[in-house]
């Protein structure tokens, strides 16, 4: 495996939106529009996973002022297990960090026991539940993780 891990292009928004429609079920999966919406905020932070030089997965994440919303994280299910995740995510959390970001906050359904892992293993904690959050019927936790700012110098 050849990792590279690049910003977001808006070249890469067809590849991304199949990743999106492969990693989901309909209804959870994000619409090309929401997608493009999310990509295309202010704040908005979209790192991209190659593998090989095929692109199989991507962090995007929504900063506003001393927090952010981690929006997804898609890993195509072949990648998956090979450490893509924890790469996306450790680098997100680190460009986030840089530029003051204190908190970063996601959800994640209460049923996906490796998510649940996932998350928790990355220092993820959860605060709530969300009943009935994913297609309005699957619950949700609400969780969150305090970063530290590392200064350069």
């Amino acid at each position: 495996m050849t990792l590279l891990l690049r910003p977001y292009t808006p070249d890469d928004f067809g590849t991304l939106y199949a990743i999106d429609q492969a990693c989901y079920p309909p209804g959870i999966a994000y619409s090309r529009r929401t997608l493009r919406w999310f990509l295309r905020r202010p704040g908005a932070e979209c790192v991209v996973a190659e593998d090989s030089g095929q692109v199989v997965g991507f962090v995007l994440a929504h900063q506003e002022g001393p927090g952010a919303h981690l929006v997804t994280m898609d890993v195509l299910t072949a990648h998956r297990r090979m450490g893509i995740g924890a790469a996306l995510l450790n680098n997100i959390e680190r460009t986030l960090a840089s530029r003051g970001v204190q908190r970063i906050e996601l959800e994640t359904a209460t049923d996906n026991g490796p998510a649940v892992a996932f998350w928790r293993k990355h220092g993820y904690l959860t605060r709530g539940v969300i009943k009935r959050y994913y297609l309005d019927s699957t619950d949700a936790y609400s969780m969150h993780k305090l970063l530290t700012v590392h200064k350069e110098g």
